[in-house]
């Protein structure tokens, strides 16, 4: 096993390396005496500098031991998938570091995404992501957690007590989660349906989405799961200017992370019911658009 050093480690190290020069620059001219000095220096920079990176890294490391599918525990560090939204636009987008990508879905009994919206989500994906071994989605059904209304960081809590799929070496991994109750930062003015909250994560409020689609002349349930779905999926790939850098000048900054095209799938009205169901005409599923899809193929997607 390799040996971690710790600053401590360094300075004795140091200490030892001078104790072992010292007769030899004691009676050296005062030049040979000064690029000895300034070698050992060199050296002692390095030693602390390599040790502060490591220090730094093992800081930010999350480690959860996890049951793999042979019933075998695995170490594994989770702090790659608690990062900001569009940190992993380019894991997510392109093969260079990861050449898959699976998602775990979970959603609450009762609230399961339609078989369309799944088939459409598939669809979108593989337009998309360069992923040469594979895209999979994994649905798994859960209890109701018991709220009717939730925070992000409740949400945060939830997926940390129930996810199991975390990047790997070759494969990313991104958790979602369909909930009932609501968000709790809706207005009277705004019903939020989705929120992507860290950079492999997105919650769908699907109660919230089914009573809009249950509404009379409302978009069918699949149409709007499947565009909020996908629009949550677009923050996630760093769209709009958010870890994907745009290649035009397309977002709305009033609105935040989104696009000005306001028939594209990442206008700002694909997340509130209320404005979800003013932009869709004719039951059609928003698509991105060319400044949208200009940018993700600038970072590494197809």
């Amino acid at each position: 096993m390799q040996k971690k050093y710790t600053r401590k480690d360094s300075f004795v190290i140091f200490h030892e390396i001078l104790n072992h020069f010292h007769f030899r620059l004691i009676s050296y001219k005062v030049p040979q005496m000064k690029n000895t000095l300034k070698t050992l220096l060199l050296f002692a920079v390095v030693i602390f500098a390599f040790n502060c990176s490591n220090d730094d890294e093992e800081k930010n490391k999350e480690e959860v031991i996890i049951v793999d599918e042979n019933g075998e525990e695995q170490t594994v560090d989770i702090s790659e998938n608690k990062k900001a939204v569009g940190d992993s636009a380019n894991d997510m987008l392109s093969a260079s570091n990861f050449d898959a990508i699976q998602f775990e879905i979970f959603y609450v009994e009762g609230l399961k995404p339609t078989d369309d919206t799944i088939s459409n989500f598939e669809e979108f994906l593989s337009e998309l992501l360069n992923k040469p071994n594979g895209i999979t989605i994994e649905l798994t059904a859960i209890a109701s957690p018991g709220k009717t209304v939730y925070t992000i960081q409740e949400i945060r809590d939830l997926e940390d007590d129930i996810r199991t799929k975390y990047n790997d070496e070759m494969e990313v991994a991104v958790f979602g989660i369909f909930i009932d109750g609501e968000y709790s930062e809706n207005t009277e003015n705004g019903s939020v349906l989705g929120v992507a909250y860290r950079n492999t994560s997105f919650v769908i409020f699907e109660e919230t989405v089914k009573g809009f689609s249950g509404q009379a002349f409302a978009p069918s349930t699949t149409v709007l799961e499947t565009t909020v779905l996908n629009h949550e999926i677009g923050h996630l790939l760093g769209l709009v200017n958010a870890g994907t850098t745009p290649q035009t000048d397309h977002q709305d900054v009033q609105h935040g992370r989104h696009c000005t095209t306001d028939d594209c799938l990442m206008y700002w009205t694909a997340e509130t019911g209320e404005g979800l169901l003013n932009s869709i005409s004719g039951g059609v599923i928003p698509s991105l658009d060319s400044f949208c899809l200009q940018d993700l193929r600038a970072n590494g997607g197809k």
